[in-house]
């Protein structure tokens, strides 16, 4: 599904990596890891055509990145470490925005991470991990077939974890991808790491 060959990201004066080679089957799962500064954030954005190589490839399902950037962006979900919620906007509002981009129901969305009961709260009044876990129910809008996520069990309590590796196993099961940079552990069973 995803193939990245010979990836290169130069901030600076600074070759952050280089000669970056993997693939990811659909079904399958990557983990990145590595220390603060590593890249990953850089590689996910990357892979989600915010950010220009500064040499190398992706394909996705064949098609090279560069060749669409518009039809790339709209085949894969990027969730960042940011949130990126409106504070004034009610909880079901934040994804009914997204609804509207990209289709899909609200409600479904809102119940897989746990949120029906702070469907009505501004997003200005919610706490880290309630933010979270709403910036992660856009995944359960409409399907693509990869997710790019940056850090996405931060802030999280257990019940959350468990929720989020629900969604992940239905997306997998669909045939869908997961590229994850975490510091902590995924419940991502049978995922090939990558360590930047």
């Amino acid at each position: 599904m995803l193939e990245v060959s010979e990836l290169a990201c130069i901030r600076g004066d600074r070759a952050i990596f280089a000669g970056l080679s993997f693939s990811v089957p659909a079904g399958g799962a990557l983990l990145l890891t590595g220390a603060n500064g590593a890249g990953k954030s850089s590689l996910l954005r990357i892979l989600a055509g915010l950010l220009p190589a500064a040499e190398g490839e992706v394909l996705l399902e064949g098609t090279p990145a560069r060749a669409d950037p518009a039809g790339h962006a709209l085949r894969l979900r990027y969730i960042s470490s940011q949130d990126a919620l409106k504070p004034a906007l009610t909880v079901a509002e934040n994804l009914a925005f997204y609804a509207a981009l990209w289709g899909g129901e609200v409600t479904p969305a809102l119940e897989a991470l746990g949120l029906g009961a702070l469907a009505g709260l501004p997003g200005r009044v919610l706490s880290t991990g309630q933010r979270r876990r709403l910036a992660l129910a856009r995944l359960a809008l409409a399907p693509t077939r990869l997710w790019l996520l940056d850090e996405p069990s931060l802030g999280l309590d257990a019940a959350s974890v468990t929720r989020l590796g629900a969604l992940m196993a239905r997306h997998r099961a669909a045939g869908g991808a997961i590229l994850a940079a975490t510091h902590l552990p995924l419940p991502l069973p049978d995922a090939t790491e990558l360590k930047l």
